[in-house]
């Protein structure tokens, strides 16, 4: 977003924290569609959970081609302009695409917290969904090369494959998108929070609910990265060379598929517990494989065992005769754990 050139010894600074961070993010990444897949049909069997999961495929999708497209253009800026401007069509465009989604993101979430008993059917979300989130950058990008490849001012030439500023300012075809995107973000994450707070005012809270402010505050952690708000201090980036606040730019926004991972996808109770169903199963499944490959000896033996114990439990459990109904319904409730 910087239209500025720094000095050569703080720009190295700069360049080792943003190839840590984006390789750190394309591990992240990968490690999130990794998990999406593995736990897909466990979490979205209501439409909210759906399009909330499409989203965050679709944002980590686009990051990590954005970021694989980032390091290309680094590659080679020396290379010509050809495969420069190809590098920077394509970081202009996923880029945008991370955005469009991430405001796809925010509004479903608005959407659930406004309007509680509407109801839109799938088809018609994952239409809009996709239009949005590829159609509007699709066109953006487009509409920069056309305007600014006549005058050859698309690309900044010898310095980095990204768009153009001191030309034709095609650099704003990224910049405006994007911080707008950002500040609605912003407002609707406010409009969410006050939601909360409303309804936290006027509910009776219980003793082990966690108190509101706590809530609120991992809510806004969460939804930071997945609305692109950290993408706010590159207003700063903008109209200051202080040496400080894109050292912060570079490092909150080089890191966000690490923090999309996180916060998005390891630290939702959802996620997790579909994990752990997962390879909870895929471990007895392996036992009982183990088991049954041992031959007919051990499995028969293990069917004894389960028989004995079903017995025993039972003859313990069953009550006396001359027992009252209140002593064998404890009896039964005590034992039907042991089953």
């Amino acid at each position: 977003m910087s239209p500025f050139t720094l000095d050569e010894n703080l720009a190295i600074v700069l360049d080792y924290i943003t190839y840590i961070g984006v390789a750190i993010s394309l591990g992240s990444l990968v490690l999130c569609l990794i998990i999406e897949m593995i736990i897909w049909k466990s979490v979205t069997r209501n439409d909210t959970s759906y399009m909330r999961h499409v989203s965050i495929v679709n944002i980590a999708v686009s990051l990590l081609i954005a970021n694989i497209c980032f390091i290309i253009g680094a590659a080679v800026v020396k290379k010509g302009v050809g495969p420069c401007s190809t590098a920077t069509f394509f970081m202009h465009f996923f880029y945008l695409a991370l955005f469009f989604w991430m405001f796809l993101s925010a509004l479903l979430l608005l959407y659930r917290t406004l309007m509680v008993f509407s109801r839109m059917s799938k088809g018609a979300m994952m239409a809009i969904a996709f239009t949005v989130g590829y159609g509007a950058p699709l066109i953006i990008a487009v509409i920069t090369v056309a305007c600014t490849a006549g005058s050859q001012g698309y690309i900044q030439k010898d310095y980095n494959c990204w768009l153009n500023w001191s030309k034709t300012k095609a650099l704003l075809a990224f910049v405006i998108p994007a911080l707008t995107i950002v500040a609605i973000n912003l407002l609707i994450l406010i409009v969410v929070l006050c939601k909360m707070l409303r309804r936290g005012v006027n509910a009776t809270t219980q003793q082990d609910e966690k108190h509101p402010l706590v809530v609120i505050a991992r809510c806004v952690a969460i939804l930071t990265p997945l609305f692109g708000l950290t993408w706010g201090f590159g207003i700063g980036t903008m109209v200051s060379p202080n040496f400080g606040i894109h050292v912060v730019f570079a490092f909150l926004n080089s890191l966000q598929g690490f923090f999309i991972l996180m916060f998005g996808t390891l630290l939702d109770s959802k996620v997790r517990e579909a994990l752990a169903r997962t390879f909870s199963l895929s471990n007895f499944s392996s036992i009982r494989t183990r088991s049954t490959s041992a031959g007919p000896s051990s499995s028969s033996g293990f069917l004894f065992f389960q028989r004995l114990r079903q017995r025993n439990v039972y003859n313990v459990s069953r009550p006396e005769m001359s027992s009252s109904n209140s002593d064998t319904a404890t009896e039964s409730y005590i034992a039907r754990p042991m089953l």
